[in-house]
């Protein structure tokens, strides 16, 4: 079937690939300076592995005309260009989690965007291996994603919608035996202790925290002339205690106690109480999965009380710190009175 003058042409290229049909059209014509004759100038708008499929390409975008140059924009192109126009009106926190998500989608970065179809970012979903939560952010990039390439013209529609995370609700794809923290991974959070954020790691590890416990610790608890603070809301009645701050993160207590006027030591930036979701979701899991590491915060207590207990610390020393009086013999909750000075030095052992 021959195509009328200036629609458009689909063209077999030669060698062995997998779209060897180059669709063009046409945006113009100049004239040749020596002959006087006219010739056309084209647009690629796509490749098609038939010579059909670039026919009913041709015919889309003679029926809804798109920017030929937005059409070739990748996945990254896209998110680069999104992202540039919404992390300034976002928070941090928003931005880690934007971040975390689009961190996992490796897959798609190189393809180009109007060519990605359901099944692409189904894959990232179903191996990806995070939990349901993490999932939802995922998918709230792919809508935003895609919400800005309609707007914009580089796709025609939305697959985002079809996404499926709901089977995923009541499952944790993610979830690993409880572990401690390595040498090496401690070593390697050091090295970035000038970041408030790992700096929070490391109060958990040294302090044996349960992570509500930090989340929900006010200024008015910390004593840093006295190098401890006071946990009075626990998971437990026997978690109720005071916890010693030792020398090497008594740095990081000062510097966050100092970093606003919020009531919380910890705070997110815009000096706003943490929940767990939210610190957990937009601050631990992009920390942690930049290393390269897999843990849980609840990890960072089993590390303490393991290098507690290397260290050679009395076994009634380390309940008292971590608040384990669960675990306590009788004799042990009622006659242990142990100093601050006593629980400083204990911890300043590891």
């Amino acid at each position: 079937m021959k195509l009328p003058n200036g629609y458009g042409s689909v063209m077999k290229m030669s060698g062995k690939r997998r779209k060897p049909y180059m669709v063009r059209v046409t945006t113009g014509w100049t004239i040749d300076p020596e002959k006087g004759t006219k010739k056309q100038t084209y647009n690629v708008i796509g490749y098609a592995e038939t010579k059909q499929e670039g026919l009913q390409m041709l015919s889309d975008y003679r029926q809804n005309p798109f920017d030929t140059k937005a059409a070739k924009m990748t996945f990254t192109d896209v998110y680069n260009a999104w992202s540039e126009a919404k992390y300034p009106a976002i928070s941090k926190s928003n931005v880690h989690g934007y971040t975390a998500s689009y961190n996992v989608c490796g897959t798609l970065y190189n393809k180009t965007f109007r060519d990605i179809r359901l099944a692409e970012l189904q894959n990232v979903i179903d191996t990806c291996g995070k939990n349901y939560p993490t999932l939802r952010k995922i998918k709230v990039l792919f809508n935003q994603l895609y919400d800005y390439a309609l707007k914009n013209d580089i796709c025609n529609k939305d697959y985002s919608e079809f996404v499926d995370i709901l089977k995923y609700k009541d499952k944790n794809p993610n979830k690993v035996e409880r572990d401690i923290f390595s040498k090496a991974e401690i070593d390697r959070l050091w090295e970035l202790k000038d970041d408030p954020f790992y700096q929070t790691v490391l109060m958990l590890i040294y302090n044996g925290c349960r992570i509500s416990e930090l989340l929900d610790l006010e200024k008015k608890n910390v004593h840093l002339e006295e190098q401890y603070f006071d946990v009075i809301l626990s998971k437990t009645e026997n978690g109720i205690r005071k916890v010693p701050i030792a020398d090497k993160v008594l740095p990081f207590y000062k510097a966050w106690y100092e970093s606003s006027d919020c009531e919380y030591l910890l705070h997110t930036d815009d000096n706003k109480k943490f929940t767990y979701r939210n610190y957990k979701d937009s601050y631990w899991t992009p920390l942690i999965e930049n290393l390269g590491m897999e843990h849980n915060p609840h990890d960072t207590r089993h590390t303490c009380i393991s290098m507690l207990a290397e260290a050679h610390v009395d076994p009634t020393m380390i309940k008292k710190i971590v608040g384990h009086s669960g675990a306590m013999s009788l004799t042990e909750k009622v006659y242990t009175h142990l100093d601050i000075q006593s629980l400083v030095e204990a911890i300043n052992k590891i």
